[in-house]
């Protein structure tokens, strides 16, 4: 057992090392191109009264000009439309979004009418939680042209400010840079290595049109992974990045809404069967946990635990989080993290995923 424990740590603290080294960041581009295509910045927003305003501006003042913004309020049971309507600018554009029909998931279903109506060579589909640095699009831009790649995701760095968001949301990218080299979404052509996230999705018009976009994950709970998977298998690039200094999102406020959006999304972005999503919970539950409760006084067994601490740090440090946090309560986010990951399980199988008043 400690052997397997040994070799299991070792393996995962090798990728996150690897990745505080090599996982790419979204750099500051100061070069604008004068010759600039135009970016349609598509912004789906349901019950965002609290970001959209703030979200529109940060897109305004992007140093990127030939862009058009359109907003698409998702029949918001707030006062997500008046505030976005109360922004003039001639590049902005708000319409009110349809009834959802049938055999749709409600982001899918607005992110699709945004792409029809959107003019652009480049789609951004952006959440309307996320704040970015004034040169933010113009850096993506340059960064998709130059790695020929259709698809460019970004993860912002996530702004955590209340103990329930530390119970949780550090799960995200401790989940990301432990298991996953991210640098190999890029570099390897196999459907093994894919991750995006639907915060920050810059297409290629073309590339998106090709694919037939939400049309194709209409259903889908964690869309922005299907649609990463079906351009791998499409043989198209896809490039994800860290948002690094640039691009920030408070995705949750408090405890409850991180622990609904986790259990969201958490099984279905697995697209494995339930059997061994439940055996990959917990094994990485006894090989993250354990190592706490097998101290004794002899050397070896601080070994397991030296491994964690370095695996949490390097993943904290590289994603800009508290590093010292996410130590002290490594214990209660494994915890959580497979509780999380039974009741994910369990509402995505008897339908009963809820998300921002819609069942999914």
């Amino acid at each position: 057992m400690f052997i397997v424990l040994l070799i299991s740590l070792s393996v995962f603290c090798s990728i996150s090392v690897y990745n505080f080294f090599t996982a790419p960041v979204l750099k500051n581009n100061l070069n604008i191109n004068p010759q600039q295509k135009l970016v349609s910045v598509l912004i789906p927003a349901r019950n965002e009264e609290n970001n959209i305003v703030k979200c529109i501006e940060g897109v305004l003042a992007q140093g990127y000009q030939n862009k058009e913004i359109v907003v698409l309020d998702d029949n918001s049971r707030d006062n997500t439309l008046q505030f976005a309507s109360s922004i003039k600018n001639e590049n902005l554009i708000i319409i009110k979004g349809k009834q959802l029909p049938e055999g749709w998931l409600g982001k899918n279903w607005a992110c699709h009418q945004l792409s029809q109506q959107a003019i652009g060579d480049y789609f951004l589909f952006l959440d309307a939680d996320v704040e970015l640095r004034p040169e933010v699009v113009s850096s993506a831009i340059l960064e998709l042209e130059k790695s020929d790649a259709a698809l460019l995701s970004i993860f912002p760095t996530q702004i955590i400010k209340t103990f329930g968001e530390h119970l949780i949301v550090p799960l995200m990218n401790w989940l990301l840079l432990t298991f996953l080299p991210l640098r190999f979404v890029y570099s390897s052509s196999s459907k093994s290595f894919i991750a995006a996230n639907g915060q920050f999705m810059l297409w290629k018009k073309s590339d998106y049109l090709r694919l037939n976009g939400h049309d194709t994950v209409k259903d889908k709970v964690v869309e922005d992974m299907e649609l990463a998977r079906l351009a791998k298998k499409s043989q198209l690039k896809v490039k994800t990045l860290l948002g690094g200094e640039l691009i920030f999102c408070r995705m949750y406020n408090s405890f409850n809404e991180s622990y609904n959006g986790f259990n969201k999304n958490f099984y279905p972005g697995f697209s494995i069967s339930p059997f061994f999503f439940i055996i990959i919970i917990l094994f990485l539950l006894v090989v993250f946990f354990s190592p706490i409760i097998m101290i004794t006084n002899t050397f070896y067994s601080f070994i397991p635990l030296m491994l964690v601490i370095v695996i949490r740090t390097a993943v904290s440090i590289k994603s800009k989080q508290n590093w010292f946090i996410n130590i002290i309560l490594h214990p209660f986010q494994m915890i959580l993290m497979f509780w999380v990951g039974i009741i994910s399980l369990i509402k995505f199988k008897t339908k009963r995923l809820v998300w921002k008043q819609r069942n999914l």
